[in-house]
């Protein structure tokens, strides 16, 4: 029941935004009573901050599961650079913006969110110091995933203006060029003997 109650959250953050989105709305798409959902989750902003962790935590598991692919591929960075991108396509990216943008004058679904939030870009930053164990204790490598992050997360951002898939892609091309120079200087300063 917690299941079907988390994916029509999501469901209805998509399509009706946060501010559509309502308790009643989430029960009948789940097909719950109204009782049941208020039992698993007793306020909007704990049933749609649960939903982003839950999905947040299957991305991780979809991510993880690249890891050996990655760390054997002839372009780990460019390959990592794209799974990030495509792991940022979809409902829950979608799902996960509409909050952001409602946290800003909601302080209980704010504090819901600063909890969330560290275990999502957490999860990235680990699965980044696993592909480049040798660079992530560089001081800037923290930096540069949150930069990779930023990249992807503002283009996507900005391409829902448009609904231009010609040119999303054209952005993304030029934007992961860039980061790959920013994973590659990385790498290069670390390797260069001191």
């Amino acid at each position: 029941m917690r299941l079907r109650l988390l994916d029509a959250t999501i469901d209805c953050l998509v399509e009706y935004g946060y501010a559509g989105t309502t308790t009643t709305k989430v029960a009948d798409r789940a097909g719950v009573t109204r009782g049941a959902q208020v039992h698993h989750f007793p306020t909007k902003a704990d049933l749609v901050t649960s939903a982003i962790r839950h999905l947040a935590a299957k991305r991780t598991e979809v991510a993880m599961a690249e890891l050996d692919r990655l760390k054997a591929s002839v372009d780990p960075i460019g390959d990592a650079l794209q799974l990030l991108w495509d792991m940022h396509q979809g409902p829950v990216f979608s799902a996960t913006v509409e909050l952001w943008v409602a946290s800003r004058t909601d302080p209980d679904l704010r504090r819901q969110m600063a909890m969330v939030e560290p275990i999502a870009t957490g999860s990235l930053v680990e699965f980044g110091k696993a592909i480049m164990p040798e660079y992530a204790t560089h001081p800037e490598f923290l930096h540069a995933v949150y930069t990779a992050m930023d990249v992807v997360r503002g283009i996507l951002i900005a391409s829902w203006a448009t609904h231009d898939q010609v040119e999303l892609e054209a952005r993304w091309t030029r934007g992961r060029g860039h980061l790959r120079l920013l994973f590659s200087t990385l790498m290069e300063s670390v390797a260069a003997p001191r």
